[in-house]
């Protein structure tokens, strides 16, 4: 396929700017040539995402919410193929993420939260998993700047194109991912928000998306992503405590995720803010060089744990960590096994 320039038609469109490139094709924002409607136009540049493409228009089509991008049209058999989509004259949410430096004011991240989870329940209601949700994954029809007075109608969930494809690919996870970054960024990328049973490629459900959903909330109010069982409030204080619930009921093992994305969009109602109480305190162990059990799960924890093994909760008042690279690391460790460093001198 010769390459896309300015000017060109795509339908009744008429190229202006490429907007977005990547492994998978291009995206262009365009304008009817009679109208004057502005949309944007995805075209795969390789002949192997072409049947990609498809499933995504035809996924996304399917999808009439306000908090989904829109399908406007789709032709895989035109030369080239494209699908034709709603323009969202705004940032991404990786692009807020990284100009607050994890500082997004607290209930501009709930609301952007709570229309990420409509949009979800929206797509889960009618059998499709997103798989492949993240910051750049949702758009904003709204300036950076003034981020703290967003509202929910202009928070646009985008990129189904893993709606219906089962068993993740290499392949998959390139395709999928953010049209800005090269390749390895891309997959380095979508593992990041991927919850253990896709990574493993075991069965997924809704609360797959639930999983990758606590990531980004914890991200937006930290500008980091957790480690272990980590809660906002012990990177961000001001976090409130029914934030840390929200986050540690959906940055967890599968049977201890919310059902739902609308129970999870209920737990950050106002109500649910009111009523909210404080998080459970970290708890030392019973005697140091002694077996104890967790006091979560009530099972046996080994008296080096820094967190249970079976449910996850956190055993000690104070996790270790290396200070050169933030790795997790043994109270009884010299040296941190993930850089090397001596954890002696950092100290």
């Amino acid at each position: 396929m010769a390459a896309l320039r300015e000017g060109d038609r795509i339908h009744n469109y008429l190229l202006e700017a490429r907007v977005g490139a990547g492994s998978f094709g291009e995206v262009w924002r365009a304008r009817h040539h009679v109208f004057g409607e502005v949309v944007a136009v995805k075209v795969p540049t390789d002949p192997q995402y072409v049947r990609n493409l498809q499933r995504e228009g035809v996924v996304v089509h399917g999808l009439r919410h306000p908090n989904i991008v829109r399908a406007i049209d789709l032709d895989p058999y035109a030369d080239p193929p494209y699908l034709i989509m709603e323009y969202i004259d705004g940032p991404s949410l990786r692009t807020v993420i990284d100009e607050h430096r994890g500082r997004i004011p607290i209930p501009a991240a709930v609301v952007v939260m709570r229309s990420v989870l409509n949009a979800l329940g929206a797509a889960h209601s009618q059998g499709v998993v997103h798989r492949d949700l993240k910051p750049a994954n949702i758009l904003l029809e709204h300036p950076v700047s003034d981020i703290a007075t967003i509202q929910e109608q202009a928070v646009k969930v985008t990129d189904f194109g893993l709606g219906y494809i089962g068993g993740l690919t290499k392949q998959a996870m390139m395709q999928s991912a953010s049209i800005m970054a090269d390749q390895a960024g891309s997959i380095s990328g979508t593992l990041a928000y991927m919850s253990p049973e896709q990574r493993e490629g075991g069965p997924i459900d809704a609360r797959s998306d639930l999983y990758a959903c606590g990531i980004v909330l914890f991200e937006m109010l930290t500008g980091e992503r957790p480690q272990g069982t980590e809660l906002p409030s012990s990177l961000r204080k001001e976090v409130p405590p029914f934030l840390d619930e929200v986050v540690g009921r959906s940055y967890t093992r599968l049977d201890r995720r919310f059902a739902s994305a609308p129970e999870m969009a209920a737990a950050l109602s106002p109500t649910a803010q009111r009523v909210s109480g404080p998080p459970p305190a970290p708890v030392r162990r019973f005697s140091p060089g002694a077996t104890s059990l967790c006091p979560s799960c009530d099972r046996p924890v080994h008296r080096d744990d820094q967190f249970c093994i079976h449910c996850g909760v956190q055993l000690v008042a104070s996790v270790a960590k290396c200070a050169a690279c933030g790795a997790f690391a043994h109270p009884n460790d010299r040296f941190c096994i993930f850089c090397g460093k001596d954890l002696g001198l950092l100290a």
